[in-house]
Order: structure tokens, then C-alpha cells, then sequence
């Protein structure tokens, strides 16, 4: 996917094969799985689980600091090198390899290099949000694909999800999330409250505790993101959701017309590959931000002019 040197670049957009790339990414969901447990394990606990996700970077996917007692280290996915990146603030550093392993491999080689730095971190050894059967990460040995391009492209579509993500973020002066990267469900997501509270979230995610999800859910969302697909929804997609739906949200009229509401998933879909085809990808994922959360807002009775800002340039 990387252009070589002086050659043209990697389009901004790229194509996202989800039947090409679907074992690849079965295989990097778990992996991200078990490094977003590292720092979930040494974290102190952040509302609706914010303490726990990654964020886009401009080579990959990274924790950002994680502190180990008075000591503080990073993991980092590295899409352009491939390789995992573990490296502390006192210069230590380790590396893996990333490539057809598979994530029992991936597994017990990062507990051994954390080993060695003195960093040790004990996670629960199981995938969450994933259906039953579950295999204990020390023990899959069935997922084990992986190839470049593949996951480089999904890391690419990433910045470019999270650049107009983060525009659309600076809409609101509510709270409102990060733009992160949650590896349970395996997707780049932003948040924006109305700041009531919600009803008691049924719960039911499986390989999750209720508990965690009724406090992620505990007052009234907005929520929109990207993630690459999965066998519900066999190809790469944006969407939107509310959290609680109120009355009339799935019939609400949205855009760019490529659009679709999911009775099944309760959200709105936009194919990322409307968005990447589009004459400006920019603009076409904006009207589905935009579209979908006035719906949420609308429809919902948020106080928008309290919760709404006028987007400024940045300055130097």
C-alpha cells in the first residue's frame, strides 16, 4: 500500500476489500484486544470506559502513555513497519513483529518483553464483545493471518475517518468523547452527550459485563464512528446511533442519499465506499455527521443552543 520513495503517493481514501482483508482483521482485532488490556489493566477507571481505548497515530494505532507505577511506557502498532513497539520513558524499548503469527504468539511474546523491561501486567486472558465460543488469547492458535496491505489500508482509512471525525467533534462544546479507538467492538468513534440521564441500558453485549455497559451508556448519546465491517455487515461502513433512540429516529430523513438505516442494528450506515467515491469524501461523511446527530438531537429535545458551537479555523 506505502508508495515507495519518490514515487506517487497512497491514495488518501484507500479501497477497503472486507472479504480480502476479513482475516487479517479478525486476527489484529484480537491482537489490539490484548494491548488495550495492558493499559486497561494499569489505568485508573474513566467514565464510560475512556481510560481503555487507542488512538490513531500517524504511523499507526498507540496507547499513549500508560503509567507502571512511577515509571510510564507505550504501545504502539506501527502499520508502516509492521511491527508492535513497546517503549518506556527511560529509553527502554522492545519490538514485535507483526505478520502471520498467530495470537497466542502475539500473546505470550508481549508478556515476555514486558517481562523483561520490569513492566509486568497481568490482563483477563479473554476477548470481550465477541459471541461465543471465545478462545483464551494463550491459547488461539486459529487465528494467525496476517498481510500488509491489508492492515495498512484499514490504519489509513483510520486517520482519514478520524481527521473528519475530529472536525466534526469541534461542533460541540457539550461533553463530548475523544475520537478513539474502542478494540473491544473494533471501532473509531466519537460521543457528544446531551447531559441527561439515560434509562437503565439492558445490557446483554456478549463477553461483556452489564455493568460496564450500563455505565457507558448512562446518559443520552449521540454516537458516530467507522469500523471495517463483520459478518452482520460484510463491508467497510460508517455510522450513527442514539442512545435511547427516541421515537421516529430511524425515518428521519439523513444524507448523502447512499445512506440506510439498519432496523437490525438500531443505527444508520453510510458504506465507506459511498464516502471514498464520492466526489469530495470530505463533505459526503460530513453531511452524514451532521444529518444523522440532528436527527438524534432534534427528534431527542436536546438543547442545542446551549450544546452547539460554531466550528473557527485553526490559528497559529
Amino acid at each position: 500500500m506505502s508508495a515507495p520513495r519518490g514515487g506517487p503517493p497512497a491514495p488518501p481514501w484507500p479501497p477497503l476489500d472486507y472479504d480480502a482483508g476479513r482475516a487479517t482483521l479478525e486476527t489484529l482485532h484480537l491482537w489490539t484486544q490484548i494491548v488495550g488490556k495492558v493499559r486497561l489493566a494499569l489505568s485508573p477507571w474513566v467514565n464510560h470506559s475512556w481510560h481503555a481505548t487507542l488512538y490513531p497515530e500517524p504511523a499507526g494505532l498507540t496507547t499513549g502513555p500508560i503509567a507502571h507505577g512511577d515509571r510510564v511506557f507505550d504501545l504502539r502498532f506501527d502499520f508502516r513497519e509492521h511491527v508492535l513497539r513497546i517503549e518506556t520513558a527511560d529509553g527502554a524499548a522492545r519490538r514485535l513483529a507483526l505478520g502471520p503469527r498467530s495470537v497466542a504468539s502475539f500473546h505470550d511474546e508481549l508478556m515476555a518483553r514486558l517481562d523483561e523491561l520490569a513492566l509486568p501486567v497481568a490482563i483477563h486472558g479473554r476477548p470481550n464483545e465477541l459471541p461465543d465460543p471465545v478462545v483464551p488469547f494463550a491459547e488461539d492458535t486459529g487465528h494467525a493471518t496476517y498481510e500488509a496491505e491489508h492492515a495498512e489500508a484499514f490504519w489509513r482509512a483510520l486517520l482519514q475517518a478520524h481527521r473528519v471525525l475530529t472536525w466534526f467533534r469541534a461542533g460541540f462544546q457539550g461533553k463530548a468523547s475523544p475520537v478513539h479507538f474502542f478494540w473491544g467492538s473494533f471501532d473509531l468513534a466519537v460521543t457528544r452527550f446531551s447531559g441527561r440521564r439515560a434509562p437503565r441500558h439492558p445490557g446483554g453485549v456478549p463477553n461483556l459485563p452489564d455493568r460496564v455497559t450500563r455505565e457507558a451508556y448512562s446518559h443520552e448519546v449521540s454516537s458516530a464512528g467507522f469500523w471495517p465491517g463483520n459478518q452482520a455487515v460484510p463491508y467497510a461502513a460508517f455510522y450513527s446511533y442514539a442512545y435511547p433512540a427516541p421515537q421516529g429516529f430511524g425515518d428521519a430523513p439523513v444524507e448523502p442519499a447512499e445512506a440506510l438505516w439498519s432496523a437490525e442494528l438500531g443505527e444508520f450506515l453510510l458504506p465507506y465506499e459511498a464516502v471514498r467515491s464520492a466526489p469530495s469524501p470530505d463533505e459526503a461523511l460530513g453531511r452524514f455527521l451532521e444529518t444523522t446527530y440532528r436527527a438524534a438531537a432534534g427528534l431527542g429535545r436536546w438543547d442545542r443552543d446551549r450544546l452547539e458551537r460554531p466550528r473557527t479555523a485553526p490559528t497559529a
